[in-house]
């Protein structure tokens, strides 16, 4: 009798190569590269729906929020490979991630394939033998709780996004976008800002001095505490407003005068007034969760979340780790046993505690995943037998490794050490008692430390390690060195990295596993956030959104609220409460808030100018304008137009400059800057007009100067040109002035007879002959490009300029396309293609040590999330079979349900009234 054929169906390329080495003849193995269908664009939808209730959002908001989804047209070949498979096997297997996105994904593909066969749900959360033998023991029906929590998520952010952004673009900016999370994100960041803006910093000094036994001894250094038995301030004690905090008040402000005071007069003896030793004992870390992952990666590795995650998903479909989504810090038995056996081998069998160590998760939410983020298989692979990763791969493996047997070792031991000093100095040749401290820790039992040690993103948090202190009694005489008064600064808080961010959103409870990675990116991609190192520096356009959200949109950006709806997800993904009905309450609001449509509806106006406006002094304010942020200043120097109105002075402001650096005297400087001089360059020798070099608000440019009461004809302009970027005001000549005022450059006549032109754009420089563009190498090419090579440029393909540099690698054919692959250096940065299709070089990945499997990986998500194109087929919106839902029972409220139908038609009910009275008064 024939074997049964089963088809295996998983997300990545990777994935599948990896399982089908686990899997028997029996077993097909293919990757779906993803999600095979989406909620559709409204703009994707077919005509008759395009007018009617799916035509705002692809969701039909009063009838059960039913989503309308769509197969995109770059996977429709995959869904006819798909069915072509399922046609040959005897069994569907649905092996896709264990979260609420891989239980969607599964979903989605029974909806789209309509098998005829038997359906399994395989689940695993790592990729090794054993847990693939286990996953096929252990099969299960697709659970429609979780599938709904992820469906109820997408049609949230969809709402949520397509009703407020469109506010955004209105009354701040252009392509703006609002989400659930990233704008709570957004708001975190500037909400520091605010605070660093509002900073005012204090002055405070202090002593330092070192000490060493009077009968010889190794000296050690100690800080002056007290002063005449009053504790003395330092930087804990100050407020942010500059002010010693109430609970300070007591303390003594050391100043200036009295640190050098004292430090001159340190007496030469000393004296150990006491001795205190206290046992120290440390812990080691939890295994990595995803937040911990990606802050320790940001510490150690300086990786950013979206290259942590891609490391890390790489890493996972190869078989290294286990699933790289979870909030959970559980390790198995397996796990447990196999970390002990690693820190006996390497650290002595003293190394590891009696028992198995087990953490618990105190975060808000945490579910998702079953265990920690460790490395797969029963053995851990020490990271240097793993020979085939990049070395960013190894370094992220060598990391959780190393955190995860650490993780089941003993404790470090030791002793804390404490010495109180006796002393005295003179102020105004008044002689005063002084009090030094000093403190050392002195690790006698290594433990957990041997393997690794966690990494802090507050930089004073460091403890002092191995700092032996002297055996000193009490009594004992003491010799005095080197005193040293010091000023210091307090500093305003520190601005958010992205791990400290994420530890922030976990901690409020915002975001789950699965979305860090992308909020961050998100907020970044959109230009609300720029990094200046690894601090995340909020742009000016974020405070006007967050400015716009807080005042019209407060509930919705409010932390708690949003990690509220966390929870009601949760609730969702556990059974325990209705998708529609929670969707109804959101959008259509409650007794409690007024839901996000009655919001939207009844905004009122808004002021855009007042949103868009920050005011720094009575007399400057900063301002976000179409092109960016500038300043407005009203002063003696502005001036007054015909209605007699004073029309404020624009200045421009530094590129760069972040919010917390624009302090009210800093813009008052910019106000007051002295304008430079416009340098005449010479008479232009077609228009007779003087040719003035500038700085302008858009950057220095070259223009005409009018001659005394010249006017010119209706429609006419003076000669303006941006300088090249090489260029300056100070140092531009005459003849590169007047190249510059006559583009664009005619660069010759084509065969066809059509002018090539070449120009400077907005993107650049490029060449221009009719509707065709190519974009040039450089600015100075628009001067030096001949017509034969122009001509060359424009027979490549769009963008030929960059395709047509040398590749930085070469590969074998695409098994797609079948065209070669290369890695190319682009506007954007070094780029795969096939020719066909490109995708960047994804961030902390060495372009040397791509291999060939990566580059076609990465081709094939991109081409899974290409733009679906317009004009897709008719047909009716999909509906969720019923029969499909039914693997496992919701709990469902009654009266939650009830409501949400008596609601829903009330609403009809009062549109038809509306409708009906609109006809009769059409008809009196």
């Amino acid at each position: 009798m024939a074997a049964s054929k089963k088809l295996v169906i998983v997300e990545s390329p990777t994935k599948a190569r990896t399982i089908s080495g686990f899997l028997g003849n029996d077993y097909e193995v293919i990757a779906s590269v993803g999600h095979i269908r989406d909620l559709a664009e409204p703009a994707s939808l077919p005509a008759e729906l395009k007018q009617g209730a799916f035509g705002k959002f692809a969701v039909d908001v009063e009838n059960g929020f039913e989503p309308y989804y769509l197969v995109a047209d770059n996977k429709k070949k995959t869904v006819a490979e798909l069915k072509r498979a399922i046609k040959g096997a005897d069994e569907l297997w649905l092996a896709t991630d264990e979260d609420r996105e891989g239980e969607a994904i599964a979903w989605h593909l029974l909806e789209v394939l309509q098998p005829k066969i038997p359906v399994r749900r395989m689940v695993f959360h790592e990729i090794t033998k054993e847990a693939i033998d286990a996953a096929i023991e252990n099969t299960r029906d697709i659970d429609t709780n979780l599938v709904d929590a992820q469906e109820t998520r997408r049609i949230l952010d969809r709402l949520y996004g397509y009703d407020i952004s469109p506010v955004l673009w209105r009354k701040v900016a252009p392509r703006l976008s609002a989400g659930r999370v990233q704008s709570a994100a957004t708001r975190l960041v500037v909400d520091r800002e605010r605070e660093r803006m509002a900073f005012v910093s204090a002055d405070y000094w202090s002593i330092n001095a070192d000490f060493s036994a009077t009968a010889g001894g190794e000296a050690f250094n100690a800080r002056l505490s007290k002063l005449d038995g009053a504790r003395l301030a330092t930087g804990q004690d100050f407020n942010d407003s500059g002010k010693l905090k109430q609970k300070s008040a007591n303390a003594h402000l050391l100043s200036k005068d009295e640190a050098q005071q004292l430090a001159s007069t340190l007496a030469a003896q000393a004296t150990v007034s006491a001795r205190e030793t206290k046992p120290y004992r440390r812990r080691p870390a939890a295994p990595f969760t995803t937040s911990t992952l990606q802050q320790e990666a940001s510490r150690k590795l300086r990786l950013s979340s979206r290259q942590t995650m891609s490391l890390a998903q790489a890493l996972y479909e190869n078989g290294y780790i286990t699933y790289m989504r979870t909030d959970s810090t559980n390790l198995s038995e397996q796990a447990t046993t196999a970390a002990r056996k690693v820190a006996v081998s390497l650290y002595g069998a003293e190394s590891v505690p009696a028992a198995p160590r087990v953490y618990a998760k105190k975060s808000k939410g945490a579910q998702e995943a079953h265990e920690a983020i460790r490395p797969a298989g029963a053995d851990f692979k020490h990271p240097s037998e793993l020979g085939n990763l990049t070395r960013s791969e190894q370094a992220l493996y060598d990391l959780i490794w190393k955190r995860t047997v650490a993780s089941q070792m003993a404790d470090a031991a030791g002793s804390t050490d404490t010495l109180t000093l006796g002393t005295s100095a003179q102020i105004n040749n008044k002689t005063v008692a002084l009090e030094f401290s000093a403190s050392g820790t002195v690790i006698t039992f290594p433990g957990f430390l041997a393997a690794y040690e966690e990494g802090s993103d507050d930089k004073g948090a460091g403890e002092q390690l191995e700092t032996r202190l002297p055996k000193l009694e009490v009594s004992s005489p003491l010799e005095t060195h080197n005193p040293e008064a010091k000023q210091h600064t307090t500093t305003p808080p520190a601005r958010y990295t992205e791990a400290s961010l994420t530890k922030r959103l976990e901690e409020l409870g915002i975001g789950r596993p699965s979305t860090y990675a992308t909020i961050l990116s998100t907020i970044m991609d959109r230009g609300y956030v720029n990094k200046n190192g690894q601090a995340l520096v909020p742009s000016w356009i974020a405070f006007s959104v967050v400015r716009l959200l807080e005042e019209h949109f407060g509930e919705l950006v409010d932390y708690d609220f949003t990690a509220t709806m966390e929870e009601d997800l949760d609730r969702i993904a556990a059974g325990e409460a209705d998708r529609a009905a929670w969707l109804g309450d959101f959008y259509f609001g409650t007794d409690s808030h007024p839901g996000l449509r009655g919001v939207v509806d009844n905004l009122g106006e808004i002021d855009a100018r007042a949103i868009n406006t920050l005011q720094l002094t009575d007399t400057i304010a900063l301002r976000n304008g179409r092109y960016g942020p500038y300043l407005e200043v009203l002063d003696d120097k502005s001036k007054v137009d015909e209605s007699g109105e004073i029309k404020p002075r624009i200045v421009s402001l530094p590129e760069g400059i972040a919010p917390d650096e624009l302090t009210p005297d800093k813009a008052n400087e910019l106000a007051n800057a002295e304008p430079v001089e416009d340098r005449v360059l010479g008479v232009h020798p077609t228009t007779g007009r003087n040719i003035v070099a500038k700085s302008g608000r858009f950057g220095p440019y070259v223009t005409e100067q009018l001659r005394d009461g010249e006017q010119l004809p209706k429609g006419e302009k003076v000669l303006t040109a941006s300088l090249f970027k090489t260029m300056t005001p100070e140092t531009v000549d005459f003849d590169t002035a007047v190249a510059l005022l006559s583009l664009p450059r005619t660069v010759g006549q084509a065969a066809d007879g059509e002018d090539i032109l070449a120009q400077n754009g907005r993107y650049g420089p490029y060449l221009k002959k009719g509707s065709e563009t190519r974009s040039l190498p450089s600015e100075d090419a628009i001067f030096e490009i001949t017509l034969a090579e122009a001509e060359e440029l424009l027979a490549q393909p769009k963008y030929g300029a960059r395709k047509a540099s040398t590749a930085l690698r070469e590969f074998a054919e695409d098994p797609t396309s079948g065209k070669p692959i290369k890695v190319k250096d682009g506007r954007f940065g070094p780029y795969i293609t096939d020719g066909v299709t490109n995708v960047t070089v994804p961030r902390g990945e060495s372009i040397d040590e791509l291999t060939f499997e990566r580059v076609v990986e990465l081709l094939a998500v991109k081409r899974a999330k290409g733009p679906a194109k317009r004009g897709a087929a008719k047909k009716a919106p999909a509906k969720k079979a019923a029969a499909k839902k039914t693997a496992t029972k919701k709990v469902v409220d009654p009266a939650r349900s009830a409501a949400a139908k008596k609601a829903a038609a009330t609403r009809k009910a009062n549109a038809a009234a509306k409708a009906a009275a609109a006809a009769a008064a059409a008809t009196e």
